[in-house]
């Protein structure tokens, strides 16, 4: 049980590390404001391909992975 209890840890420090790295590694979020006051068009290259970018892409594995290190801190307190 010992050895089931020190993988687990292992692998929820190497998902925090991992976490940690993907999260800084997305671009800011704060040219809504600007966007708004200046009128940034809506219809870019860029906006029209956003569920293909990078920053979708990271997000996406921020959550799945953020899932994950939840899922496995609950499992490590019910041991």
């Amino acid at each position: 049980m010992e050895t089931l209890h020190l993988i687990l840890t292992i692998v929820q420090v190497i998902l925090a590390v991992g976490l940690v790295v993907i999260v800084t590694m997305q671009s800011g979020k704060n040219s809504g404001l600007s966007s708004a006051i200046t009128g940034g068009g809506s219809d870019s290259f860029l906006s029209k391909n956003k569920s293909k970018s990078l920053d979708a892409k990271l997000a996406r594995a921020t959550k799945w992975i953020g899932g994950v290190f939840v899922l496995l801190t609950l499992a490590l307190n019910l041991f």
